[in-house]
């Protein structure tokens, strides 16, 4: 045999020998391949956590991940990321914030509008509370939002329209400012409220006051918290709140002259009706107090 021959026959054989354990290799890449997409888990998706606000309203949140929460609040979308805090989970963006807490076996939180600094909330829009621990399944296609029900044998709820908004006493003491404001039943037919009234400070221009925020509180310097109630209005009868602030500039935040109010913007719970009240106030603190529609004016409990 020729040294050619030789050479040519060895170059067959090892070019067989390479294609052959080409083949024996990828084999196995395409099984593992086709075995890991088969077995790849669909993304799962946040579940829908209700809660239920004292306005009456209701709104739900996903939790997509640890930085992000999904809000949808009358009927629109809001996606906010987290935000730093002193406590609970805060979340911001798109105009809102969003702050949750536990306490108990409830989880509390507010949603409000950020003021012009896009940084902290300014004006709460809505407080809500949920069962701590516990995730609410979503609403069936078509089933109506989850609103707190008034009792069915109350008058239907008062609306802005026939409504109207008065100052009716002040009170005073170590340093501490109330304002107790009545809604009256101005129309022909009864209606109800319950909760907490929104509450818009305006200056003298007309402009929102973003800078004091309105908190919902069930209590203030002078008398012990009060636990929302529905209160039914006959024509002509009136609903009572406060609106509590310190009187005292505040030097840690900055504060050396309170800012000035002179136009409050009541509306009732569940409605989005703005009633007007001329009332001039300094409230200190960047903050003012809104306690729960009742009854009586004072505070106290007819004998």
């Amino acid at each position: 045999m020729t040294t050619r021959t030789t050479l040519s026959i060895l170059a067959v054989s090892w070019l067989a020998l390479s294609a052959a354990a080409c083949s024996r290799e990828e084999a196995p890449v395409e099984a593992v391949d086709d075995v890991a997409v088969a077995e790849q888990p669909p993304a799962p998706s946040a579940p829908e956590v209700s809660y239920a606000c004292e306005s009456g309203r209701s709104l739900s949140v996903r939790y997509v991940d640890s930085a992000s929460a999904e809000v949808t609040y009358e009927g629109q979308t809001y996606t906010l990321n987290i935000a730093r805090s002193a406590s609970g989970a805060r979340y911001a963006g798109q105009e809102l914030e969003w702050w949750t807490a536990a306490r108990g076996d409830q989880e509390t939180a507010t949603l409000s509008r950020l003021g012009p600094n896009e940084e902290v909330g300014s004006t709460v829009l809505e407080r809500c509370s949920r069962p701590a621990n516990t995730v609410l399944p979503p609403r069936a296609p078509g089933e109506a939002e989850g609103l707190e029900v008034m009792d069915p044998d109350l008058a239907p709820p008062c609306r802005g329209p026939a409504l109207r908004l008065a100052r009716e006493s002040g009170d005073a003491g170590a340093g501490n400012r109330q304002v107790v404001l009545s809604l009256t039943n101005a129309g022909s037919t009864p209606c109800s409220v319950r909760g907490y009234p929104g509450v818009v400070l305006r200056d003298a221009e007309g402009d929102d006051l973003h800078q004091v925020r309105t908190v919902q509180q069930p209590g203030n310097y002078f008398r012990a918290g009060q636990t929302p109630e529905a209160v039914e209005l006959e024509p002509g009868a009136k609903a009572y709140f406060d609106l509590s602030y310190s009187a005292v500039p505040q030097e840690n935040l900055g504060e050396r002259r309170c800012p000035s109010v002179a136009e409050v913007i009541a509306r009732a719970p569940g409605d989005t009706a703005d009633i007007p009240l001329d009332l001039e106030i300094q409230p200190c603190g960047r903050q003012v107090r809104v306690s729960p529609l009742r009854p009586v004016r004072d505070g106290s409990r007819p004998d």
